[in-house]
């Protein structure tokens, strides 16, 4: 009997990027600075979003769930890509390799539902500032990012399982850094053009749909703001949507470049790149879009620190 086999039997092997050794340290100390630097943006974010009486509105409500599906969807796969990259055991765990493909598929489809929903408290704000207070309450906020969170939770709850039951053969090797589906589904030694069909209804529900919405909010949000006099007020409107509309195109321009490509060893090589990209990456310049072009969120920060230091002082 195989003995590698055996010491992986309900284990699965994360290949990841062991075919690059070479570029296995230098990775290791870029993605450890750039997650350290994620969760510190991302918690400041949440702080600042808490804690200043000023940014207790909608936007900063819906700010402060990204930042936690930031700093959640990172941690869920990152720990390990580090773990394996300072190493030579590259195994995860039956668990471990479940919990973390429910993580991913999860918050991922989260975090696509929760873009739509800032989109469309940006519609509001600029297409019907005189009733935005109004519309969006508390009660209608608190709602939709209950539905984001249960629609994302439920995707998961349905793929995960049905990804984990497929026969593999004996197979344990990912040809990845986490437990992707994609990835899971390739090791399948049975025809699994049933299960991809049930991905594309699903990422059609999930993944396209909010994007149309956030692209149809975003013309109406144009064509409002084109109609605004005043120089000054127009470009204050560019930019109240500007960081959102940043954050949309880094997310789904990744995801949508990254699954046309074609199923090759090269563009393998790609996907886990841009896996990467939208896995550290991305919410590694949220912070930085949301607090570089907003001088709400700089102003909190500025009284922040004042306030501390006149603690320090005393």
């Amino acid at each position: 009997m195989d003995g590698t086999n055996d010491s992986t039997q309900g284990n699965f092997i994360l290949l990841g990027f062991s075919d690059h050794p070479h570029l296995e340290r230098i990775l290791f100390v870029v993605i450890l600075i750039a997650y350290l630097l994620t969760l510190v943006g991302n918690t400041t974010i949440i702080l600042v979003s808490r804690l200043d009486p000023h940014l207790h509105t909608p936007m900063y409500f819906f700010l402060t769930h990204l930042s936690f599906l930031d700093l959640s969807f990172t941690t869920s796969s990152i720990p390990q890509l580090l773990y394996n990259l300072n190493g030579r055991d590259k195994t995860i765990s039956y668990t471990g390799c479940a919990i973390q493909l429910f993580l991913f598929l999860g918050l991922g489809g989260v975090e696509c539902l929760l873009l739509a929903v800032m989109a469309y408290d940006r519609f509001v704000a600029v297409c019907k500032p005189l009733h935005y207070l109004v519309i969006m309450n508390p009660r209608l906020c608190m709602g939709l990012v209950l539905v984001a969170w249960g629609c994302g939770v439920a995707n998961s709850l349905v793929m995960s399982p049905v990804t984990l039951q497929l026969p593999r053969c004996g197979r344990h090797s990912v040809d990845h850094f986490l437990c992707e589906m994609p990835a899971l589904i390739r090791m399948a030694c049975v025809n699994t053009a049933a299960i991809e069909g049930t991905v594309f209804v699903l990422a059609v529900g999930i993944v396209l749909s909010p994007l149309v919405f956030i692209l149809v909010s975003y013309s109406y949000i144009v064509r409002a703001v084109l109609q605004i006099q005043p120089v000054s007020g127009r470009q204050r409107a560019f930019n109240t949507c500007g960081s959102h509309l940043t954050v949309v195109s880094l997310f789904y321009g990744n995801i949508i470049y990254m699954y046309m490509q074609p199923g090759n060893s090269s563009s393998q090589d790609q996907s886990k790149f841009l896996t990467l990209f939208y896995n550290i990456v991305t919410p590694l310049l949220n912070p930085l879009i949301y607090t570089l072009r907003n001088k709400e969120v700089k102003g909190a920060l500025r009284r922040m620190l004042l306030d501390n230091r006149g603690v320090g002082k005393d």
